[in-house]
C-alpha cells in the first residue's frame, strides 16, 4: 500500500506540473472557453433552457444554446446520441447536463488547454468530476446501446450526423465503460477525471448543483486556480496533495 501511495503521488505532481507548465492562460477564474457556441466572457442569462438554468447567474452560453443542448441531433455538434437506438431518457439526461456544463459554465478555467482544431482553440483537460455524479452515470446509462469508447473521434460523418464505424457493433454501455471512471474519463478523450472526492467537498466539479444554494463549482475553481497559478507554484504542490487524503485514509486503515 506505501508503494501505491508512493506511486499515485508521483504521478499527481508530474500531471500538475505538466498541466502548469502548458497553460497559456493567466486568467483561471469566472472565464468562458474560446469554443464554437461560448460567449467571450461570462454574464447573466436568465433564458437558460432547463437542465442549464443553474448557470443563468453568470454564464457562458447563450440561451439558443442551451436550448440546443436538450435536442437530439442538434445544431450545436450534429450529434446523434441514439446511435446505437433510443438511449434511456435517464442515461440522456447526463449527457444533456454533460453539455450544459461544456457550454455554460465559467468555473473551468483552470483545466482549459489549448488545442489544434478547426472547430475550437480551446478544451478542458481531466477536471475533477465528483465520483457521486460520475457514478450515477454510469449506472443510469448501463442499459443503453452504443458501438463505442471514445465518443470524441472515429465515427461515420456521411449522413450529416454521427453513426457507428464501419465494423463497429453496438453493446450495452457496461461492454465499452466497464467501470465509472472507463466512462467519464474515456468518453470525452479525457475531459474528466474521476475524483475521489465528493460532492459539497470544495475539490470536485459539480455536474448537477442546485442553483438556489450557490455554485459550488466557484469555490473549486479557486481552490485549483491558487494551486496551478504561477506564483503559487509550490504552496500549489502542496494544496494539491489534498487530493490523495482519500488514498491515505485507505492506506492509515488498512
Amino acid at each position: 500500500m506505501a508503494q501505491l501511495v508512493t506511486t499515485e503521488l508521483l504521478l499527481l505532481l508530474a500531471g500538475v506540473a505538466a498541466v502548469w507548465a502548458a497553460r497559456p492562460r493567466t486568467e483561471l477564474l469566472n472565464v468562458c472557453m474560446d469554443a464554437k457556441h461560448h460567449k467571450e466572457k461570462p454574464s447573466p442569462e436568465d433564458e437558460l433552457h432547463e437542465q442549464c438554468s443553474p448557470w443563468k447567474k453568470n454564464s457562458c452560453c447563450f440561451a439558443n444554446t442551451s436550448r440546443e443542448a436538450h435536442k437530439d441531433i442538434s445544431y450545436l455538434y450534429r450529434f446523434n446520441w441514439d446511435h446505437c437506438g433510443q438511449m434511456a431518457p435517464a442515461c440522456k439526461q447526463h449527457f444533456i447536463q454533460d453539455t450544459c456544463l461544456y457550454e455554460c459554465s465559467p468555473n473551468l478555467g483552470p483545466w482549459i488547454q489549448q488545442v489544434n482544431q478547426s472547430w475550437r482553440k480551446e478544451r478542458f483537460l481531466d477536471v475533477p468530476l465528483c465520483k457521486e455524479d460520475c457514478q450515477q452515470w454510469w449506472e443510469d446509462c448501463r442499459t443503453s446501446y452504443t458501438c463505442k469508447s471514445n465518443w470524441h473521434k472515429g465515427w461515420n460523418w456521411s449522413a450529416g450526423h454521427n453513426r457507428c464505424p464501419v465494423g463497429a457493433a453496438c453493446h450495452h454501455f457496461h461492454f465499452y465503460f466497464p467501470t465509472p471512471a472507463a466512462l467519464c474519463e474515456g468518453i470525452w478523450s479525457h475531459s474528466y477525471k474521476l475524483s475521489n472526492y465528493s460532492r459539497g467537498s470544495g475539490r470536485c466539479i459539480q455536474m448537477w448543483f442546485d442553483p438556489a444554494q450557490g455554485n459550488p463549482n466557484e469555490e473549486v475553481a479557486r481552490f485549483y486556480a491558487l494551486a496551478m497559478s504561477s506564483g503559487a507554484m509550490p504552496h500549489g504542490i502542496g494544496l494539491l496533495l489534498l487530493s490523495l487524503v482519500p488514498i491515505l485514509q485507505l492506506w492509515l486503515l488498512s
